[in-house]
């Protein structure tokens, strides 16, 4: 049971994603420019969210690598998209962070066009995971990112991140108000994963959903 829910996955669906997650993942290329998006029908999902929600740890956490993705303590450092190729089943896209205070207007502007742009056009891509801090909820800029996937017809599914800094409570409290909120957009896939990158907790469920889109 999970937050209440009977299991989504089965053991052997979760041994099957944990072996996919234990072969090799490498970093492709970064991606300042849709042009140089890689030629593959390769499906691919994509990680948002806002900057410093604790992506780059995510991702390194599903590897269990420190350095795969770069982690860094000034919000917005990731800038382009990256491509890292599992396995040759899947890309994942680490998608730049938005909403950090210090950005200028005309830089979140190119940030809004680049994704947009990009989740329109990308037909392989087979689900975007929108990262929530569980600590704050989801914030006006987050309901603003969730409009544009809206719009873009794209499906995506809300991740919550650093479940270990709050009580189970404020956990259980968080999930509902998300609940409530997804319940108003149309891509907004219904399930919610919880996890924690530092305590490994969720990992084996967003794994197998990964897995579940090859």
């Amino acid at each position: 049971m999970e937050n209440g829910r009977p299991d989504k996955f089965s053991p052997e669906q979760i041994n099957e994603a944990q072996a996919l997650f234990n072969k090799p993942c490498n970093f492709v290329l970064s991606v300042a420019k849709l042009d140089q998006l890689p030629l593959t029908e390769m499906g691919e999902v994509a990680f948002a969210g806002r900057s410093n929600v604790g992506k780059s740890s995510l991702i390194n956490a599903l590897f269990n690598q420190r350095k795969l993705a770069k982690t860094s303590s000034t919000p917005g450092r990731t800038q382009q998209l990256n491509y890292f190729n599992l396995d040759n089943k899947i890309h994942l896209v680490d998608l730049p962070g938005y909403g950090f205070a210090q950005a200028p207007e005309n830089m979140v502007k190119s940030w809004q066009k680049l994704i947009f742009t990009y989740l329109q056009g990308r037909v392989n891509l087979k689900r975007v995971f929108l990262l929530i801090d569980s600590r704050h909820g989801i914030k006006k800029v987050d309901e603003e990112t969730m409009e544009l996937l809206d719009k873009a017809a794209v499906t995506y599914q809300i991740v919550l991140t650093k479940t270990d800094k709050i009580s189970a409570k404020a956990l259980a409290e968080t999930i509902k108000k998300t609940e409530e909120i997804i319940k108003k957009h149309g891509a907004a896939y219904v399930d919610i994963l919880a996890t924690s990158s530092e305590k490994k907790h969720g990992l084996d469920e967003l794994k197998a959903e990964i897995n579940s889109l090859i």
